[in-house]
């Protein structure tokens, strides 16, 4: 798949996966929005890069997302990439107090009732686009579940199924590429509860998207997530939560 002179919308672009991703594509001359809640955050993430626009958005505003289609349609004409990667987790363990089904609450409403959302909002204008592509960023916790991220890990496997029913469906009716990015343990700020330091760089996250793009490979198992998916059930869940 071409990846230049592309217009691509990365969700949760202020920061970690989003903003290595929105890096890489900027320098290969595509246009990129980067949405998140904060403006100054995505203003000091947009600074000294070319090529990128930043749009206030909450995902999962539904208001916010109708004006952020719409202003996309109207400044650019279109998009043609979409990187579903804003993502929401709590780090606990299961138990009588824990408030499981609260905390499940809000990370399925961001890790997958919004990319089911916004997706469905932009499929008309990515259908119109000559090659198009759509990204959700799951997780190795997509394969197997992590003790202490009992439901993100839950939410991540939900995406991962969406994933694969949207590629089979979209295959049939358009050209629309849909790829999906299932990253290790990163060393960002969203995963410092859970030892994010001891994780591999943003920037391989991204570099490993952009070969996928390049290869046209839409599973992409970053990582050790490769050694996970080639593990039984058993062996891997013991592997993911040693220690």
């Amino acid at each position: 798949m071409n990846i230049i002179n592309k217009i691509v919308l990365v969700t949760g672009g202020g920061s970690g996966i989003g903003l290595a991703i929105a890096k890489q594509l900027s320098a290969k001359n595509n246009k990129v929005i980067i949405t998140g809640r904060t403006a100054d955050k995505l203003q000091k993430a947009a600074e000294g890069l070319a090529n990128i626009t930043t749009m206030v958005a909450d995902v999962n505003n539904t208001d916010d997302v109708k004006k952020l289609v719409a202003t996309i349609i109207a400044d650019f004409g279109g998009l043609d990439i979409l990187i579903n990667n804003a993502g929401n987790a709590y780090v606990y363990n299961l138990s009588a107090d824990a408030d499981a089904t609260g905390k499940a609450r809000e990370e399925f409403e961001t890790n997958l009732f919004s990319v089911l959302n916004l997706t469905e909002q932009l499929l008309p204008t990515l259908t119109a686009s000559p090659e198009a592509a759509i990204v959700t960023v799951s997780s190795i916790l997509a394969l197997t579940p992590r003790s202490t991220l009992p439901t993100y890990s839950a939410s991540k496997a939900a995406l991962h199924s969406y994933t694969q029913v949207l590629r089979f469906e979209l295959a049939k009716t358009t050209g629309i590429k849909v790829f999906e990015l299932m990253p290790p343990l990163v060393n960002t700020d969203f995963s410092k509860e859970i030892g994010g330091e001891n994780g591999i760089p943003p920037s391989q996250v991204a570099d490993d998207l952009i070969n996928a793009f390049e290869n046209d490979v839409y599973e992409i198992h970053v990582g050790n997530t490769a050694q996970i998916y080639g593990l039984s059930q058993v062996d891997a869940f013991n592997a993911i939560n040693a220690g």
